[in-house]
């Protein structure tokens, strides 16, 4: 599935005033009436735990310039890094985010390792920018460029 580029984001949530978070490219949307999104997270996550006793959490759509974070939030930073939030609708988001959604668990559903957290989405607001990706194991950003005409597919089937 690495040859699937997706965003970048931050889940976040809060319990008893400490704030939580980790990085997350498995998001989708689900639906736009309601408006629900999910999120896919490993058993084996403490945030899988968290989100099982708050009810809610809050994604945060990275911008290209906000990689050190990703890394933050995923265990890998080489450097420290102090993350900023900003409150919406009573939960954490990362400051300088493209995105916010604030979303309430309205379903969950195991899928082999992972759980799978529909959230309704009960506050949103976004800007404009280039959004950080993931690609082929590696950060990625949006290039000026397309691929050169006639470039070669990869076929393994």
């Amino acid at each position: 599935m690495g040859r699937f580029a997706s965003g970048v984001t931050i889940v976040t949530t809060v319990r008893d005033g400490v704030v939580s978070g980790m990085t997350a490219n498995s998001f989708v949307s689900v639906s736009l009436e309601p408006q629900l999104v999910l999120v896919s997270l490993a058993h084996s996550s403490r945030m899988r735990d968290l989100l099982q006793e708050t009810g809610r959490y809050a994604v945060s759509v990275l911008a290209e310039e906000q990689e050190p974070l990703s890394r933050h939030f995923a265990g890998l930073a080489h450097h420290a890094v102090e993350p900023v939030f900003e409150w919406r609708a009573e939960l954490p988001l990362v400051e300088g985010a493209l995105a916010h959604l604030c979303c309430r668990v309205v379903d969950a559903h195991p899928a082999g390792d992972h759980m799978l957290y529909v959230g309704e989405v009960e506050d949103l607001a976004y800007r404009e920018g280039r959004p950080l990706l993931f690609y082929a194991g590696s950060y990625r950003t949006l290039g000026g460029s397309e691929a050169p005409p006639g470039a070669a597919m990869t076929t393994v089937i």
